[in-house]
């Protein structure tokens, strides 16, 4: 009887060779974590995957998270354990772990009628805490917290004749791309979003709405950009480099322009990973 039950112990240890080995293959194993800012992409009756930025497709198969509800096409934080390879390199089978939602939104136009809105008020970024992502612009800042009103944070193309925008220096020239009418000319032909220069020019606008405290915390939003990036077999006249963002750096002042280049992007920092939303936004 004692050899039998040892027959049946090695047998089931054999049988769990392959199973290790391919965990071994996939260079992953249970305990390894790993995150990544991705995308939601709903499947139907509470079903989802992501688009991570770095690991590509992110299925799930397992998840410590069975109440999280997925909203199409909105950026998450996610957290994971790699289970194993998909066919074809395509991404990752995981167990989920844990996800934060980060304020997902798109580029708004700014007229004449609407620059109040999205104020120009300084923001405090830091240099590498905004990249390109999954056809996102994600950006990490500092913010200080509203008493009440949540604050407005805005990436916008500008289309303003430039004669009511409060607060521009005189004499300074903002560069916009889009259509501009002034007396002189009253019609101007709309210009391609891709500038001469070869970029796409955007600004990013922060409100605070004259409503902070001397309390500070992070915030975190990605902005889709996925409009301005050119399709399949789609070529414009001047080929694309990248994007110019213009802010109100709370540190280098107004005007500062951050260029985010594709031939040479710039990394997720590692804190994206940690940083903790203050939910102050809108």
């Amino acid at each position: 009887m004692k050899k039998f039950k040892c027959f049946l112990s090695l047998l089931a240890l054999v049988s769990l060779i392959p199973v290790m080995q391919s965990c071994d293959d996939d260079g992953y194993s249970i305990g390894d974590f790993s995150w990544d800012w991705a995308t939601v992409r709903t499947t139907g009756g509470g079903g989802y995957y992501l688009e991570g930025d770095h690991w590509g497709i992110i299925e799930p198969v397992a998840t410590s998270i069975p109440w999280f509800k997925p909203v199409d096409g909105e950026r998450v934080v996610s957290f994971f354990n790699p289970l194993a390879d998909m066919a074809d390199n395509k991404g990752v089978q995981v167990k989920m772990e844990g996800i934060r939602e980060i304020l997902t939104k798109e580029v708004e136009e700014m007229t004449d009628e609407n620059v109040e809105e999205f104020g120009d008020d300084p923001i405090v970024i830091y240099q590498g805490d905004m990249w390109l992502g999954g056809k996102f612009l994600n950006i990490i800042f500092h913010q200080n917290l509203p008493y009440s009103e949540k604050h407005r944070i805005s990436l916008v193309q500008n289309k303003t004749t430039g004669e009511s925008e409060p607060g521009e220096p005189d004499g300074e020239t903002v560069k916009t791309s889009g259509t501009a009418e002034t007396p002189d000319t009253p019609e101007v032909p709309e210009t391609p979003d891709v500038d001469e220069d070869g970029y796409v020019h955007l600004e990013l606008r922060y409100n605070t709405y004259d409503d902070v405290t001397d309390y500070w915390g992070w915030g975190r939003v990605s902005y889709n950009l996925e409009k301005f990036y050119p399709t399949s077999g789609e070529e414009g006249d001047i080929p694309m480099k990248g994007f110019k963002v213009t802010i109100n750096s709370e540190e280098n002042g107004k005007g500062t322009v951050v260029v985010l280049d594709f031939e040479h992007p710039v990394g997720v920092p590692e804190k994206a990973k940690d940083v903790h939303t203050t939910s102050s936004v809108k």
